[in-house]
């Protein structure tokens, strides 16, 4: 049974005669009535009751009108779902970061995007360490993550950019246009995050690279309480320049002596089939680096 089958039986039914439903269709009515006639010889049965006044349904089309009706809503609504995918009118992208890209890097993509697709919702999960952005994105949670690179395999991975590690130091402690060293840097009692380990390790090797040891006194969980105790002198740290941001009064903020970058990337798993809205922020995230890039 043919679509345009149902489509004529339907037209016949609402219209009252075969005239009528080819306009509606736009057919020619040899065209409607060949529909009709194929369909009740498929069927085996007679759908309309045929006279010099129209076409009246049989008591079996009486009985079939109703699911043809159902049949053709149904085909409906798919060619809506298929339009509205097609478009992107709907749907959404389930993004993971950590607090400092959720922070710095994520608003403008969102506000580009929904610019561009303001039906589509963008949901944000924060985590407190790249692992976990990994596993979220690894286990279908999410679709996209923000993190670290490099990552474990099993990922699509696009590099954004290099965020510096720098000093933050207690205000008035060093002279401004004065380089850092090692001597002095490690000279300060530290403050470090429980909650960054994987930054805590690389400022760690970078350090015994140059024969350096961090002198630990503080170990805290929360950014904000490490920038609070830098700035009233109790200690100072090493952390990613984003990270850092916003930096209190009076800190100072000084290169390494060597430098040591994190490098910041968006994953997508390799394994998992991920809607066109994925595809499209994704698009749109490409577009706002190329535009940064550009300015910088």
């Amino acid at each position: 049974m043919k679509i345009s089958q149902l489509q004529a039986f339907v037209a016949v039914a609402d219209q009252g005669n075969f005239s009528s439903a080819a306009l509606e269709l736009n057919l020619s009515q040899s065209t409607v009535s060949h529909a009709i006639a194929t369909m009740e010889t498929d069927l085996g049965i007679i759908l309309f009751l045929r006279g010099r006044h129209g076409a009246t349904l049989t008591p079996e089309g009486e009985q079939m009108i109703q699911e043809a009706r159902h049949i053709l809503q149904l085909i409906e609504s798919i060619h809506k779902k298929a339009s509205s995918a097609r478009g992107l009118q709907s749907g959404q992208v389930r993004v993971a970061s950590v607090r400092s890209i959720t922070t710095h890097v994520l608003p403008k993509i969102i506000r580009q995007f929904r610019n561009k697709f303001p039906t589509i919702n963008v949901v944000i999960s924060e985590f407190d360490i790249y692992i976990e952005v990994e596993q979220a994105v690894r286990e279908g949670q999410v679709d996209v993550g923000f993190t670290s690179l490099p990552v474990t395999p099993g990922f699509e991975v696009w590099e954004l950019f290099q965020d510096e590690f720098v000093a933050l130091l207690p205000p008035g402690t060093i002279q401004p246009e004065t380089t850092l060293t090692w001597e002095q840097l490690a000279s300060y009692p530290m403050i470090l995050n429980l909650r960054s380990p994987r930054h805590n390790q690389s400022v760690h090797d970078h350090f015994s690279q140059f024969g350096q040891t961090l002198k630990i006194d503080y170990e805290v969980r929360e950014d904000s309480t490490i920038l609070g105790m830098v700035q009233q002198g109790l200690g100072a740290t090493v952390m990613a320049r984003l990270v850092a941001e916003p930096i209190p009064e009076g800190v100072q903020i000084k290169s390494l002596p060597a430098p040591l970058k994190r490098t910041i990337g968006v994953i997508i798993s390799s394994d998992i089939l991920l809607p066109r809205t994925v595809f499209a922020f994704l698009d749109v995230l490409k577009e706002v680096w190329q535009e940064n890039t550009k300015l910088a």
